[in-house]
């Protein structure tokens, strides 16, 4: 059992250090599932979020993979030239408009795909992130989570792993605010600009939900150009 004592980042470390060793010594073999969060947790007396700090630390050194809904994967040693974003590489401003840039070439046409190819389900779950963003705005979060969720719905939507794969070597710290903000802020401002950002991923709910392959494309496109506009106007950092 790792010490308990320790902190949170500390803990993590060791964590991903232990479970780095596991899958070079082929304790967890390339190519095969690694223990569920909850085995994680249990094994090493740690808590769901030192877990998934060392899994995060993995998969930045190339080591594992999580593909949405199925798991996380140890990585083959040559799958270490596979596209990835490190933390390193999202330090200023211009990595984090540079990495928007990817973005927008990419879930431009994620979205303009999901139009097509959308199942009820899909837009039963795309509702359900709308939703969780309001109210997360309305409880004076920074609805970081919810925001990543509703593209990652949108990459399912599609029905294409590749885009569903992107979405998840991204994560969560590809929403700027997310590391420029704190997490918790209810200025009238601020909440002003979170429910732009709402009704921006309405409009692309919108006609995802009416099959209307061009005006998905065209909402996708004007909601990822505005952050980086607003990335660049430093909206992010004051708001």
């Amino acid at each position: 059992m790792l010490e308990p004592r320790r902190k949170a980042r500390t803990l993590s470390a060791e964590l991903a250090d232990t479970l780095a060793l596991r899958i070079r010594n082929q304790d967890y073999a390339p190519g095969t599932k690694l223990p569920k969060e909850l085995d994680i947790m249990q094994e090493f007396g740690v808590s769901r979020t030192v877990v998934r700090e060392a899994i995060s630390n993995l998969q930045a050194a190339g080591m594992a993979e999580t593909r949405h809904g199925i798991g996380t994967f140890a990585l083959l040693p040559e799958d270490n030239r596979l596209f990835r974003v490190h933390p390193d590489q999202l330090g200023t401003l211009r990595d984090t408009i540079a990495l928007l840039e990817l973005r927008i070439g990419l879930e431009t046409e994620a979205a303009a795909l999901a139009a097509m190819r959308r199942t009820s389900e899909n837009l039963a779950k795309l509702r359900l992130t709308l939703d969780a963003f309001l109210q997360a705005i309305e409880a004076g979060d920074n609805a970081v989570q919810a925001d990543f969720q509703f593209h990652t719905e949108i990459a399912l939507a599609t029905q294409n792993a590749h885009f569903i794969q992107f979405m998840a070597l991204l994560g969560e710290r590809v929403i700027p605010r997310g590391r420029l903000n704190p997490p918790s802020d209810t200025t009238p401002v601020r909440k002003a600009y979170l429910l732009r950002v709402h009704q921006e991923h309405e409009s692309i709910f919108s006609a995802i939900l009416n099959q209307d392959v061009d005006a998905a494309r065209a909402a996708a496109r004007t909601h990822l150009s505005n952050s980086r506009e607003r990335l660049r106007l430093g909206e992010i950092n004051t708001q």
